[in-house]
């Protein structure tokens, strides 16, 4: 099974940089999910007034993620947040709308975030896995059990240093624009065996995702604010 699961996300252009086995099974652990914002669920363009935007087969993505979890974890909601530079409207939108636990925006020392965020809900830092692009989402990567790089073929050498440093076990295959966060879902869905289960269950909407699905709409979401600096 792993092995034609990797061929075929190899087949997209995705990289492999920690071996899929080992990948599987530290996704077993993973409690929790860390989305940055720009360059991960959207190209990253801004203008005035013209906010970043996302997509959804990204969001379908990240819900069939959550479920995947929730079953696996003794029917308990995983801890989601997007941890930002910036603010976005689109992004506090989005969370909301998707009901994640957090989302923290102007975070310029996102480690630091993410720590703060952990000791609030009793994570370990290997029990979350992150999808990030760029440098200031390194100190994550590198306090995170599963991480995967958003592809940005013009960041040929922040993909070389990943790799030499530990701070990625997968580099998609697709940018952020042609729905990346999917591909890091899917695949995550994948390893752990869950994708038939989850997406037969949402199609049915039988009892499981009627309770997982009422449990994530009570959710109310956090808005955390770091002063600009």
């Amino acid at each position: 099974m792993l092995p034609e699961l990797a061929t075929r996300f190899s087949q997209l252009g995705g990289v492999f940089l920690t071996p899929p086995e080992t990948l599987a099974e530290r996704l077993r652990a993973i409690r929790g999910l860390v989305f940055d914002w720009d360059g991960v669920f959207n190209v990253g363009a801004k203008g005035d007034g013209a906010p970043s935007t996302f997509g959804e087969p990204d969001s379908m993505g990240t819900n069939l993620l959550r479920y995947a979890l929730w079953l696996r974890h003794g029917e308990q909601l995983p801890f989601t947040a997007v941890i930002t530079g910036v603010d976005n409207p689109s992004a506090r939108a989005f969370v909301q709308r998707e009901h994640f636990h957090a989302i923290c925006y102007n975070a310029k020392s996102k480690g630091e975030v993410l720590a703060e965020l952990c000791a609030r809900h009793g994570l370990r830092g290997e029990e979350v896995a992150c999808v990030f692009d760029d440098v200031n989402d390194l100190a994550v990567a590198a306090a995170c059990g599963v991480r995967v790089l958003v592809r940005r073929d013009a960041s040929p050498l922040l993909q070389d240093y990943v790799a030499r440093n530990g701070l990625c076990d997968y580099i998609t295959g697709q940018p952020a624009e042609r729905s990346a966060v999917r591909e890091a879902c899917e695949l995550m869905l994948g390893l752990l065996g869950a994708f038939d289960r989850v997406v037969s269950s949402r199609i049915a909407w039988d009892e499981p995702y009627t309770r997982y699905f009422a449990a994530r709409q009570a959710l109310a979401t956090e808005i955390l604010e770091r002063a600009p600096r």
